[in-house]
């Protein structure tokens, strides 16, 4: 996502850097940039203009900081300002005080709304509530089976509807359901439809005063842009609504919807759906979202992503391994597949700082990782443990069963090797073996 208006933006970041004093002149010279990399975006015209102006009040108006030069000043305002447009802080899920949590989830037809309601409920139930998930779209009789399998997915309970049921019948059966179910938090997936309009509009009233909603969540498409943001505007006016959830944040967006929905809404982005997976849905931070598309990388993100994903006890015996001679082909494999488990490498790699910028200077091939797994899977126990003994009729017969050229064995003996030697260089100077790279000797 955004990799058009971080590449856009990266030669202008690096200029601004560059700046030894702040003129009307070279201030007003980076802005004209700034706006055109914002309109290209898909931003509101509007939130560009009211952006533009407030960066370079501060801008010429404030005295640099102490410690920054003139153009490492006017980068900071520039990202602050972003953090602000985009919401400031991180805005979470709002749990009732007394009773039971009940969230509404809305949006058009296509936003993804039916996947999201069961991605939150996950969300919810790792953080110790117990969530029930329900559909009240009569209208599409496949989204009420599509969220019967989610639920059974995520193992979280589900009051079984049909198309048969009124919406309101549904909500107020659903809610008598929780005691029984044991559940503290209610997830009322409603029907979407391909406009707003006014029987949308009344079914959700019905369903707004039957529940009495902690939250009023609205999913928007970020592939849509700014017709996205105008959509929500128009709900928000109508049915009104807490937070925004905006999908499909990993396709080819030019981020328009994002940066622009909070402003012209006036309601938070809370989480944002970055994959079809059920696992591929996150808080959203403007803070860290500011930071990427300036090219500076999440880092955090990308700490909390391999915490989710790998053990500590387990990673730091593959980090004492790593930085041991007997790191083997098996431990590379173990490795290989807790890094896939974290998500595409390419979305990892673009969390640190300045390769996001340079991503589109690499030829990255998604599949390469599966064809790594692919090849060590092929070989014996005994060639794993010890690769030195793979001779030329090995090669050949591991080729065959990973379906990949003899180049590529070698290529992947000769990175792994490699790999090897550095890890032990490294190890001769590095105090703290268990914070080692989860990334090292991946050949990429």
């Amino acid at each position: 996502m955004f990799d058009g208006l971080t590449e856009r933006l990266d030669g202008v970041v690096k200029r601004l850097r560059g700046m030894h004093k702040l003129t009307e002149e070279n201030v007003s010279e980076a802005m004209r940039d700034v706006r055109l990399a914002l309109l290209e975006a898909d931003v509101n015209i509007t939130v560009v203009k009211e952006f533009v102006a407030s960066v370079r009040k501060d801008a010429l108006g404030v005295q640099t900081m102490a410690g920054l030069t003139p153009g490492q000043h006017l980068v900071k305002i520039v990202h602050d300002k972003l953090v602000e447009l985009l919401g400031g802080e991180q805005a979470d899920i709002k749990f009732a005080e007394r009773g039971p949590t009940t969230i509404l989830m809305t949006g058009l037809q296509g936003s993804g709304k039916t996947t999201t309601t069961a991605k939150l409920a996950k969300l919810i139930a790792k953080r110790g509530y117990k969530p029930m998930v329900v559909s009240a779209d009569i209208y599409r009789p496949a989204a009420m089976e599509q969220l019967k399998v989610l639920a059974r997915e995520i193992n979280v309970p589900l009051f079984d509807t049909n198309p048969s049921m009124t919406p309101a019948f549904i909500a107020k059966g659903a809610l008598a359901a929780m005691e029984k179910e044991g559940a503290n938090v209610l997830l009322l997936d409603t029907a979407g439809r391909l406009h707003i309009d006014d029987d949308m509009m009344a079914e959700l009233e019905t369903l707004r005063s039957i529940i009495n909603p902690t939250e009023i969540l609205f999913i928007a498409d970020s592939m849509t842009g700014q017709d996205a943001v105008n959509v929500a505007r128009t709900f928000n006016e109508r049915i009104g609504m807490t937070g925004v959830i905006l999908t499909k944040l990993d396709g080819d967006t030019r981020g328009g919807a994002a940066i622009s929905i909070k402003k012209v809404t006036g309601v938070p982005i809370k989480f944002t759906g970055v994959g079809e997976k059920i696992d591929q849905f996150e808080p959203f931070y403007p803070d860290r979202l500011a930071g990427r598309i300036l090219g500076m990388g999440d880092v955090m993100s990308l700490v909390e992503r391999v915490q989710e994903t790998m053990d500590s006890k387990q990673a730091e015996a593959q980090a004492m391994k790593m930085f041991s001679s007997g790191f083997s082909l098996d431990d590379f494999l173990d490795q290989i597949r807790m890094v896939k488990k974290m998500g595409p490498l390419e979305g990892l790699l673009k969390m640190l700082p300045g390769v996001g910028g340079a991503m589109k200077d690499i030829n990255f091939d998604p599949k390469e990782i599966s064809r790594v797994e692919a090849i060590i899977s092929s070989m014996t126990k005994k060639e794993r443990a010890q690769p030195h003994i793979i001779n030329m009729s090995r090669k050949v017969r591991i080729s065959m069963g990973s379906g990949v050229e003899v180049d590529a064995v070698n290529r992947l003996l000769k990175n792994f090797e490699k790999s090897k030697k550095m890890m032990k260089t490294l190890s001769k100077f590095k105090g703290n073996k268990s914070a080692a790279n989860p990334f090292a000797g991946l050949g990429f």
